[in-house]
Formats: structure tokens, sequence, C-alpha cells
């Protein structure tokens, strides 16, 4: 049986929280400029709001 519709978007709000809180990590960690702009670039992808 598959998914209704609030488990499904559940599921990505959680998944969407789990990858930047690995950006964020690593972008506390990052040492370049440059890697720093890719990262926020990514997580920009995932969610077009998102402050570091």
């Amino acid at each position: 049986m598959g998914r209704v519709e609030r488990s499904r978007e559940l599921a990505r709000r959680r998944a969407r929280r789990a990858k930047l809180k690995k950006l964020r990590t690593k972008f506390a960690s990052a040492k370049g400029e440059t890697e720093k702009k890719t990262l926020l670039e990514k997580a920009r992808r995932v969610s077009p709001f998102v402050e570091f």
C-alpha cells in the first residue's frame, strides 16, 4: 500500500532537514570561499531561503 500525501510530505521534510544539517556541518568546516559558495548553492537547491 502506498503512502498518503501527508506522510510523503513529512518524509520530504525530514529528508530536507537531514540534508541541510549535513550541508551546514560541511559549510562550517569548509576552508575556501569557493567551497563555501558551492555548498551554499547546493543548499539553495534543497531549500531556497536557507541561511548559513
